[in-house]
């Protein structure tokens, strides 16, 4: 029997709620498919702040280093916000793990079910059939990542603060090769987003990602557009796109506005790949939800469990290799919503159930 060794960062607020749930979903899928789970539990964030004194303790890091993948919950909140920003849970834990752990690559699915298009902020007429589409954002370059960054006060008294935007050839060949992959076990369609027509950095982008494809896919269609347009064209048509790669902050940003369209934070994964190999020699990860904390919500057992749930099958897809497991999870959520099972973030004025009860009717389903 395979044994899945990760690692559970929950973290703040609803964070614990839900992973309670997508844990439980796969200790039944384990059950039934013939594989065991061994996952180690570690504080993060503003949980950790409290019980060690960092948002991101080495305890923490040295259990994720020894594991096959993390499964993460979500960071932050009010009650830490008065802290000085690099110790901050979101900036202090999130971010180091992203760059100690090199995950250049975010895949976040943006999937809205044709049954929920009234969650979408979108006039239903736009996306008869739903929400289909998928962002890859480079994760350890940019703005977010560029030395230097400071504020200083200059000797005539004003303040300036300076963020450096930095990005290598090798870095945009490495996400543009995850995007090809992604265009591939879809419609071998790719549009990659960047600002040619301001930035240097987006230039190098531009001129790397055409080379990368024309050599290594020419079986994908590549297109281009700058990301003004395309924030624009998400919100007007985003069913044109298939899949789209775009550097960190576009990215940041563009995946946020594909979450704001597909309805509900409540319903999206995302898996963070990197360069490192598992045990197993299939990528090691970082799987999470697109949403956050929801503070205002937090202890009530209200929360939606789905995205949580869904970002356990990319972990059980991407770091283990278990196609089927994955698909199943993901086909029962779908039933499960689609068949009228929902919280209330997803309820349309319909009666709504609890955190523990959506994830009851996932595992009827499975």
């Amino acid at each position: 029997m395979p044994t899945l060794k990760f690692a559970v960062l929950a973290g703040d607020y609803i964070g614990p709620e839900v992973m309670a749930e997508a844990l439980r979903v796969l200790g039944h899928v384990a059950r039934q498919e013939g594989f065991a789970l061994d996952y180690t539990e570690a504080a993060v964030g503003g949980a950790a702040i409290d019980r060690h004194g960092a948002a991101l303790p080495e305890s923490t890091l040295q259990t994720c280093a020894a594991a096959d993948a993390i499964l993460f919950g979500s960071v932050g909140g009010p009650k830490w916000e008065k802290l000085p920003p690099n110790q901050q849970p979101e900036r202090a834990a999130l971010l180091p793990l992203r760059k100690h752990f090199t995950l250049f690559a975010n895949i976040r699915p943006g999937l809205l079910y044709r049954e929920l298009a009234d969650a979408s902020p979108l006039k239903s007429e736009r996306i008869p059939d739903g929400i289909d589409i998928v962002c890859i954002r480079e994760l350890t370059g940019g703005l977010y990542f560029g030395q230097p960054k400071a504020t200083t006060t200059l000797p005539d008294g004003d303040i300036q603060a300076v963020d450096t935007m930095v990005y290598r050839r090798s870095e945009i060949e490495r996400i543009t090769a995850t995007a090809i992959t992604a265009a591939r076990a879809r419609r071998k369609r790719l549009c990659s987003v960047d600002k040619a027509n301001v930035l240097e950095t987006s230039v190098l982008w531009r001129k790397t990602v055409t080379e990368y494809v024309a050599k290594h896919a020419p079986d994908v269609t590549l297109s281009h557009m700058y990301v003004d347009n395309a924030a624009m064209q998400l919100a007007r048509d985003p069913n044109q796109f298939d899949v789209f790669v775009t550097e960190n902050m576009f990215g940041d940003i563009l995946s946020d506005e594909m979450a704001v369209i597909c309805g509900s934070l409540g319903m999206l994964s995302s898996a963070s790949l990197g360069a490192k190999q598992n045990s197993l020699g299939l990528p090691f990860g970082l799987y999470e939800p697109a949403g956050g904390t929801a503070p205002d919500i937090a202890g009530k057992s209200i929360a939606n469990p789905c995205a949580q749930i869904l970002s356990a099958a990319l972990m059980l897809r991407y770091s283990f290799g278990l196609e089927k497991p994955a698909a199943r999870i993901e086909a029962a959520v779908r039933a499960a919503v689609t068949s009228g099972t929902r919280t209330g973030d997803i309820a349309f004025g319909r009666p709504s159930v609890g955190t523990q009860a959506m994830a009851d009717a996932v595992i009827a389903r499975l």
